[in-house]
């Protein structure tokens, strides 16, 4: 089956069947990758609504495409990925894989123990451009939520209802088992920093009902027991999902 291009558009800029595609997704459409009118894409939109489409012609500031729904399929549970600061590229790259692995959300979290204190405004809007071109590249079912950062007391008081929330622990039971035992509609996975949360934080979350589980038995860098927890959540949601 061939994979049509994605770009993403805003819900506002579709009327009826016809699309305007502005700003860098026209750069990006036009001119690297170089459509032409009657080149089939599909665009996604801020709710995740996914359109099929027809470019019909390029005006002075947009291409103008004809669009038809698509007919939306269950999305699989939303998992929420709340992880603490991570100094220097490597949260871009975490940022950029957790949309590829099926993140819904990614929450970025100030801990005791981050090295970084604070998030610039530029590096905010840097990691939303990652999210929006992994998702178009990944073709994900779902545009991944970049929220704002927020303390471990602050993502306690906000949990979402009907959320499963997991404390990633060394010494707990394997994430997997509780994944599969639970069987959630919203899971949130909550991953320290370089150092791990300190103990008023874990303290904290497991007054708030967050379940211990455990990754394996080797200690891991923060991205990558992020990155190791999403696989295994997907993994088995998609296990669960595809059996019903």
């Amino acid at each position: 089956m061939i994979q049509l291009p994605r770009f993403v558009v805003a819900r506002a800029s579709i009327e009826g069947a016809i699309a305007r595609l502005m700003g860098t997704e026209l750069h990006h459409l036009r001119d690297v990758r170089r459509l032409l009118p009657g080149n089939e894409v599909t665009l996604i939109d801020e709710t995740n609504q996914i359109y099929r489409g027809r470019i019909q012609r390029f005006e002075s500031d947009c291409a103008i495409i004809s669009v038809e729904r698509q007919e939306m399929s269950r999305l699989a549970p939303e998992i929420i990925l709340a992880v603490g600061f991570i100094k220097g590229p490597r949260m871009d790259l975490l940022v950029e894989k957790a949309v590829e692995l099926g993140a819904s959300e990614l929450i970025p979290l100030a801990t005791a123990r981050s090295v970084v204190r604070a998030i610039a405004a530029q590096r905010l809007e840097r990691w939303r451009r990652l999210t929006i071109a992994a998702a178009k590249q990944s073709l994900a079912p779902r545009r991944m939520t970049l929220r704002s950062p927020v303390t471990v007391a602050q993502l306690v008081r906000n949990l979402p209802q009907d959320t499963l929330a997991v404390l990633c622990l060394i010494d707990a039971p394997p994430l997997s088992a509780v994944i599969r035992a639970a069987n959630p509609r919203r899971l949130l996975l909550a991953c320290g920093p370089e150092g791990g949360f300190d103990p008023d934080e874990i303290l904290l979350m497991r007054e708030a009902g967050f379940r211990p589980a455990a990754l394996g038995p080797n200690r891991l860098r923060s991205e990558t027991a992020a990155l190791a927890a999403l696989s295994i959540v997907s993994a088995i949601i998609d296990e669960i999902t595809g059996s019903n």
